[in-house]
């Protein structure tokens, strides 16, 4: 067995949403500049921070508890927004950007969930299998 399991569980749950942040940085302004719009800039904190760390910890925790708890990755992963969802309806209120109203969080939540899961297993698992976790 290779040494730090953990730390290549982390880098297998961090890949994916750091790929695609510069794309998202990168909307976020275009779409900041070319809509005149006085978006705080704070809101790219939340992705550019907290998500590739979440799924790196949430990578590490699927790893730690897998011999006790038999949860497949994909619907692991599904359980994620679960956190990420009321955090970012906190940001957003706090920003002052929006309210979101619970409706629409509860209408949205569902593709959330979905696209979590095939991300994590298709991706997730991709990056866990090439760097031996799976």
């Amino acid at each position: 067995m290779r040494p730090h399991l953990y730390l290549r569980a982390y880098m297998a749950g961090i890949a994916m949403p750091t790929c695609v942040l510069p794309l998202a940085v990168t909307v976020f302004l275009i779409g900041r500049s070319e809509m005149d719009s006085s978006l705080p800039v704070a809101l790219l904190v939340f992705p550019l921070a907290v998500v590739p760390a979440m799924w790196g910890l949430w990578n590490m925790l699927h790893v730690a508890v897998r011999s006790r708890v038999r949860v497949p990755l994909g619907v692991h992963g599904a359980l994620l927004p679960v956190i990420l969802i009321p955090m970012v309806v906190v940001l957003l209120r706090e920003v002052g950007l929006f309210a979101v109203p619970l409706t629409t969080v509860a209408a949205l939540a569902p593709v959330g969930f979905i696209g979590y899961y095939l991300v994590w297993k298709y991706v997730v698992g991709f990056f866990n299998a090439e760097l031996g976790i799976a």
